[in-house]
């Protein structure tokens, strides 16, 4: 509840903090493309400190810059063996394909070799072709297809310029982590001196509960990969232990792991091809796959470990990933639980004034 009476001075300070937040907002929102590398990189750098810690202090690398190349070797290492179980398996099951296509191709079409066959389809049919090209249809597609070309190369600049971007965040991320004891500490110096204590304390709610988040869909996503790779090893699925680990990887953005159904489609098509089975009756045992799964980890899995972890119930776990969803789309699903742990946690201390919760259970002797 609000203390004491309400007046124009009062107000007007918190017109002025509201306009302040405003501004804020859409300052950050203005200067988002060059600010999201730096946020970034300060997440994995992060993420990477206590690597980095180890390395430097138990490993006696005493150097920090080396602690921080060694440590980025080992977590690409890491990257590196993940993809070689993925990317190969892949590899063979498109050459597989390329074959079956082919094969089914010269069944239905009789065509040995199909080079020579469209050479001699061209050297056939030139006089139309040419006809084709200097007529006005040809001209009103080419008119509807220019936009769509500038489409994909601005797509394809879009794309260099992310990996420019993704050097930017790893030389960001090198430097953090070469002073962030210092930065880590000393960021509040950019604030008032009364509002510090405030902004210090926020700081240590949002590690504490990224801490959470980061453990327990961490472990959320690791059992999702073995359960599916023990069920697709089950029904003898393709590429069985490579796509778990892919969608257990994907799993560490909630619900996000559902676009693997589509190399799931794919595959339950080779299958289908290279065995002689029906395709559907392959593509609906991997789909109950899924939804055993996503049975599992929703009703167990999820409300036991993230809701133990972050302290909600599994009914707003779910709740807060669609809000945030709809509001922020791919980014909301990543800050949703931390963001709405902070959210119910500040809104008790400072709006209901609720008493913090203690610990009533007795240890284990």
């Amino acid at each position: 509840m609000i203390e004491g009476p309400i007046t124009f001075d009062r107000l007007a300070r918190w017109g002025l903090v509201a306009g302040g937040f405003v501004a804020t907002f859409l300052v950050l929102h203005y200067l988002s493309a060059v600010l999201l590398p730096f946020f970034v990189a300060w997440l994995f750098a992060y993420l990477m400190y206590p690597l980095v810690k180890f390395i430097q202090y138990r490993l006696r690398v005493r150097i920090r810059a080396v602690s921080i190349v060694i440590a980025m070797i080992v977590c690409l290492t890491v990257f590196g063996g993940v993809l070689w179980l993925i990317i190969p398996p892949m590899i063979e099951q498109f050459a597989k394909f390329t074959s079956l296509a082919t094969r089914y191709l010269h069944h239905v079409t009789h065509i040995n070799d199909f080079p020579e066959a469209i050479q001699w389809w061209i050297s056939e049919n030139g006089a139309e072709i040419e006809r084709y090209l200097k007529s006005d249809n040809f001209s009103s597609t080419l008119k509807e297809t220019a936009p769509r070309l500038f489409s994909v190369l601005s797509e394809t600049m879009s794309l260099l310029v992310s990996i420019v971007a993704s050097f930017i965040t790893l030389l960001y991320m090198f430097f953090i982590l070469l002073d962030y004891e210092y930065l880590s500490e000393n960021w509040v110096k950019i604030f008032p001196r009364k509002a510090r204590p405030f902004w210090r304390e926020l700081m240590k709610d949002v590690e504490k509960a990224l801490n959470n988040y980061i453990r327990g869909q961490g472990l959320v996503a690791m059992t999702m990969g073995i359960l599916f790779c023990i069920g697709f090893t089950v029904i003898g699925f393709p590429m069985a232990i490579g796509l778990g680990i892919l969608i257990g990887i994907m799993d560490m953005v909630p619900y996000l792991h559902t676009f693997a159904l589509i190399p799931t489609a794919f595959l339950a098509a080779m299958k289908a091809a290279d065995t002689g089975q029906n395709y559907w009756v392959v593509l609906a045992s991997a789909v109950a796959v899924f939804c055993i799964v996503q049975i599992i980890i929703d009703a167990i899995v999820t409300p036991k470990i993230m809701g133990h972890k972050l302290g909600l119930n599994p009914a707003v776990l779910l709740l807060s990933l669609s809000v945030w969803g709809a509001l922020l789309g791919f980014i909301g699903l990543i800050i949703a639980l931390p963001a709405t742990t902070i959210i119910i946690a500040y809104w008790k201390k400072y709006v209901t004034k609720e008493p913090p919760r203690t610990n009533t259970t007795t240890p284990n002797t």
